[in-house]
């Protein structure tokens, strides 16, 4: 049963305005930047996260890696790698909840507070929404029943669609 003081909820907002200890990073696996929200962060954190991000190495699909926040309101910077969606027979589902296990991991080592989740995949690596949202919320709920998750669990919608369907899979 999830412990009742760990709050799950959604918002519609940008992920680079919140004020929360840790966003999480819709990224690719060379980490340094691309398109939409991991455009948005690399953008809002300043040069210095690309920096830190190609000394990390990149990254594996399913894995997540940790760097400071920069010029972000954020302290932390979870960079988690999710799956090109390909048709759903791939392992994309288990690659997925991967990145997000790995995200909760790195977030509870460092006695994260509060976490940010943008819709991991969803954007250019094309994972149906419908799909996906289950994916992230099954996740955060496991990690809240081990109450080893962060207290405040947010999921960032940038569209009113995908609020709509994260607030109807959170109720």
């Amino acid at each position: 049963m999830p412990d009742p003081t760990i709050i799950l909820r959604a918002v519609l907002a940008d992920i680079t305005e919140l004020d929360v200890e840790c966003v999480v990073n819709a990224a690719n696996t060379t980490l340094l930047g691309g398109g939409g929200v991991d455009g948005a962060i690399h953008d809002a954190a300043g040069p210095e996260l690309f920096e830190v991000c190609e000394r990390l190495g990149g990254c594996d699909v399913g894995d997540a890696k940790i760097t400071p926040g920069f010029k972000l309101k954020a302290r932390y910077i979870i960079h988690a790698v999710g799956p090109i969606w390909r048709g759903g027979s791939h392992g994309e589902a288990q690659l997925l909840a991967a990145c997000y296990r790995r995200s909760f991991e790195l977030a509870a080592k460092d006695q994260i507070t509060s976490i940010a989740f943008p819709s991991i995949s969803t954007g250019a690596f094309g994972y149906p929404i419908e799909l996906a949202a289950p994916v992230a919320i099954s996740e955060a709920r496991s990690f809240a029943s081990r109450q080893i998750a962060p207290r405040d669990i947010i999921f960032c919608c940038f569209s009113s669609e995908d609020f709509d369907l994260y607030m109807k899979l959170l109720d």
